[in-house]
């Protein structure tokens, strides 16, 4: 009797599935979400395949799912991916990102050559052919891109279905090593190649880090390679032995930072009394200050001040947290210690730097570009006298700009559905290709006019993710059939092809960067990760290393690699179809 309860129970649960096949999208999201994030010693499955995977079984029964659903979950997903990264993307264009920019083309395009090469010589079809470099590269969104270009192409609509079928098979079978093969390569292999041994490298890491610790001048050398991790406030009774027969403020500041503390003076008690205070504010023995700075350099700081006292009504003052849009022009390409001499940037304290959302290691020597977020720790007065100089200050709240995310949309939608001709070859970038560009220019807009087309981070990250993987869930959900078919009869050499494709460029990546570019080892690496269009080799490279210096490497080189690969998937399929 229960198992005819349990029958019953199932047989309707699949009956409903097909009555409702949103529930079978959101059943897949779930159960495809949890398993891609499970953790076994350190490796992962990953979110998009183990959605991709979940789609896959329980489309064996047969959910029926409108084409058009998936297009435009992913069109939100490619909008978004390119308004994120649009900044740094051109920014990339310009002088100081030019090499970084080059080599992650030049990789890029090798990777769709020998995608090419490789399928031609195996006679892969071309559903085949683009899962395979997409699956190989890591980059979920060529799937979608070369879907929409099959089915553009004139050819049966048979035909058309046996291409997309073969497109989730290739890319199951390829992506796990295209993302551990490549983390384990760069974070083993990579050293290895770049120094001659870990160690070596390591060592030659820490160097570099000391380096952008210097600030270069003889009254300025400071050692804050980890100095803005967090945000202090102290107070100190200032000692005859430290104050002399008296300084300004400025005076005082200026002898801490010569001594490697990067510290300011807020606010001042004398007599018991508080006082404001000016940079040309006289202080003397027996006055207790209100210090803020980065931790490390309070922490030790007395004996250049004084006796540190607990002095609550003076540290109680207002501070704020504020999240500021680098785009002024005046200051892209400044170095930090050049950002803190400046006198508008007086009282601020750097928290954090994120740069096409991957968080940059700070020291004196880090340059600052276009469209860098800083957080910025201080008293109001002073941050709305920073902010200016930097950019703007980035709106809080939850409120999307629809009319600019779905406007953007429609243009990009619109100029990707336009053909021209090449002789006799029409060519077409296609929706998704047209919203991707649209996403570039459109988040590259917001940046040069910070006044409309506000997209919070939080909004950003759910269409993404989302976008994505609905996408990739409804993929699976209608592939379901063919992928076990084609499984079965390409598996094996799939998956050593897929290992060709992933690592032969990335052994090309590490040639160019040492003897070619010349790239630092470290940020070489980091390079060569987003050069794959993926996170987790640069995690793997800096925890191989114990350093964030590879992340300098990577914002640029990903930036150019997601453009450039994800439009590869229309080239792909022109490439497989031109001259059948």
């Amino acid at each position: 009797m229960r198992q005819f309860n349990y029958c019953f129970m199932f047989e309707w649960l699949i009956h409903t599935l097909q009555k409702y096949p949103e529930i079978a999208v959101m059943l897949t999201l779930m159960i495809g979400y949890y398993i891609g994030k499970i953790h076994i010693k350190g490796f992962t499955l990953g979110t998009v395949t183990g959605v991709l995977l979940a789609g896959i079984f329980i489309g064996t029964y047969h959910i029926p799912i409108p084409d058009a659903t998936k297009s435009i979950f992913f069109l939100f997903f490619l909008f978004c991916t390119g308004y994120g990264i649009g900044p740094q993307f051109f920014q990339a264009l310009k002088k100081d990102g030019m090499p970084l920019a080059a080599f992650s083309f030049i990789v890029c395009v090798c990777s769709l050559l020998l995608c090419w090469a490789i399928a031609s010589l195996l006679h892969f079809e071309v559903g085949t052919t683009a899962g395979f470099l997409s699956g190989s590269n890591t980059c979920s969104a060529i799937i979608g891109v070369a879907s929409n270009s099959i089915k553009d192409l004139n050819i049966s609509d048979d035909l058309k279905n046996r291409y997309l079928d073969q497109i989730p098979v290739a890319y199951a079978v390829t992506y796990i090593f295209g993302t551990a093969g490549t983390s384990w390569f760069l974070s083993v292999i990579g050293p290895w190649f770049m120094s001659g041994s870990r160690a070596k490298l390591i060592e030659e890491t820490k160097k570099l880090e000391a380096q952008l610790s210097e600030s270069g001048g003889d009254e300025e050398e400071q050692d804050i390679s980890n100095a803005y991790d967090q945000v202090a406030f102290r107070a100190y009774l200032l000692s005859k032995e430290t104050i002399g027969d008296g300084k300004t403020v400025a005076e005082l500041e200026h002898v801490l930072k010569s001594k490697g503390r990067l510290l300011w003076i807020l606010r001042v008690r004398r007599e018991g009394k508080l006082i404001p205070i000016t940079p040309d504010f006289p202080l003397h023995a027996g006055d207790i200050v209100a210090v803020s700075g980065q931790r490390v350099s309070a922490i030790g700081a007395d004996p250049l001040l004084g006796k540190e006292v607990a002095d609550v009504e003076l540290l109680t003052f207002p501070v704020q947290n504020v999240t500021v849009y680098v785009k002024n022009k005046k200051v892209i390409g400044y170095h930090i210690r050049r950002l803190d001499a400046d006198p508008l940037f007086r009282g601020i304290s750097i928290r954090k730097l994120t740069r096409a959302g991957i968080e940059i290691p700070l020291s004196p020597l880090t340059s600052l570009s276009k469209g860098d977020v800083l957080e910025l720790v201080g008293i109001q007065v002073d941050l709305d006298r920073a902010i200016p100089l930097l950019g703007f200050k980035e709106k809080t709240g939850v409120e999307t700009d629809i009319v600019y995310l779905a406007g953007g949309i429609v243009v990009g939608t619109l100029v990707g559905a336009l053909t021209w001709k090449v002789g006799a070859v029409p060519l077409e970038l296609s929706t998704s290709g047209g919203s991707l560009i649209a996403g570039l220019f459109f988040g590259w807009l917001r940046s040069a006019r910070p006044t409309f087309g506000y997209i919070p981070p939080s909004s950003q990250w759910v269409l993404t993710k989302l976008g994505l993987h609905v996408f990739i869930a409804i993929v699976g959900l209608t592939s379901s059939e063919g992928f076990l078919t084609g499984l079965k009869q390409e598996g094996l050499t799939l998956f050593v092809a897929g290992i060709v494709l992933s690592l032969t460029p990335m052994v090309l990546a590490l040639f160019l960067s040492k003897y070619v570019f010349k790239f630092h080892p470290a940020i070489g690496l980091g390079a060569c990760a987003g050069a794959h269009d993926e996170s987790a080799p640069l995690l793997a490279v800096q925890d191989a290393l114990n350093s964030k210096v590879p992340a300098l490497g990577y914002t640029v080189a990903y930036a150019v690699a997601n453009i450039t690969l994800t439009t590869s998937g229309v080239i792909i399929v022109l490439l497989m179809t031109h001259g059948k």
